[in-house]
């Protein structure tokens, strides 16, 4: 990506709600840095003017994209062509302006995987649990697949939506069920990993008995990227806790490079959005 010489070309982040998110005060920072003419944008966007959204990228007016919740699958299905992470996942948060095409990747999977770096997780005949079935969830369960788990359960208060990414994934190590099964299903789990959206709300996805129940040593992972009650339950029932800040800077790394065809400066981004975090903290956000 060559950005013009006057204007600075626009890359927007494209979900609903968006006011609440990290990712311009790390992007922008990063572009920054190497002197790349860029401006991050938010695009509050709702599901009917997705197709709006996707035309101003093939118009030109934006350089490319990110998505959130609830668009990554629907956006998934919009795309020219896709990666074949993309493609496992069935859900798309990364588009690229290619000539007139649009290219979707998935970088949620990146983000995961490299999140659980600094972490003593041995994957194999290891059982981890997601809460949840969306396009977040769905870059989670390749994450773990491809990291070699054990096995995998998606529970989900709509059935079905987590049977899809089952069907999608068609891995033997996959079972699904309600969330309402919670206390069954997660009985000496590994891994508990909210991809649900309730930490925004102050809400849990299951109830607090369900943290005695996993394993002494499981990890409780929430992509929410602030502290959750699902957090905090997690750390009084002695649980390893890990929130989802890291998970969003080495995705959004991986998003910048798709963009410019540079290395990102993870150090540069990991504290603007430290720097971020802290600062909502001190005004109560």
């Amino acid at each position: 990506m060559t950005p013009p010489s006057n204007e600075p070309q626009r890359i927007v982040l494209i979900g609903d709600p968006v006011a609440h998110s990290l990712s311009p005060h790390f992007q922008q920072p990063a572009f920054d840095a190497l002197n790349i003419n860029v401006r991050y944008e938010l695009a509050q966007t709702s599901t009917s003017e997705l197709p709006r959204r996707m035309q101003q990228l093939r118009d030109g007016l934006f350089a490319g994209a990110n998505v959130t919740i609830p668009h990554k699958e629907a956006v998934f299905a919009m795309m020219d062509r896709v990666s074949l992470i993309a493609q496992r996942a069935g859900a798309v948060n990364t588009i690229v302006l290619d000539g007139d095409e649009l290219f979707g990747d998935n970088t949620d999977v990146h983000g995961f995987s490299s999140s659980l770096d600094d972490i003593d997780f041995t994957f194999e005949s290891q059982h981890a649990v997601i809460l949840g079935a969306g396009g977040a969830a769905r870059g989670v369960a390749v994450a773990l697949l491809e990291a070699g788990i054990g096995s995998l359960t998606i529970l989900n208060r709509t059935v079905s939506r987590a049977e899809s990414i089952a069907a999608t994934l068609d891995d033997a190590r996959i079972s699904t069920a309600s969330v309402d099964d919670a206390r069954q299903k997660c009985i000496g789990a590994h891994m508990l990993v909210n991809a649900t959206a309730l930490g925004w709300h102050d809400d849990l996805p299951v109830d607090r008995d369900v943290f005695a129940i996993l394993s002494p040593n499981a990890i409780a992972y929430d992509l929410t990227y602030r502290e959750t009650p699902f957090l905090t339950a997690a750390r009084a029932a002695g649980l390893a806790t890990v929130d989802g800040l890291a998970m969003l800077v080495h995705q959004g790394a991986r998003s910048f490079e798709l963009w410019t065809g540079r290395q990102a400066p993870l150090d540069v981004m990991w504290q603007a959005a430290v720097a971020e975090r802290v600062a909502r903290s001190d005004r109560g956000d």
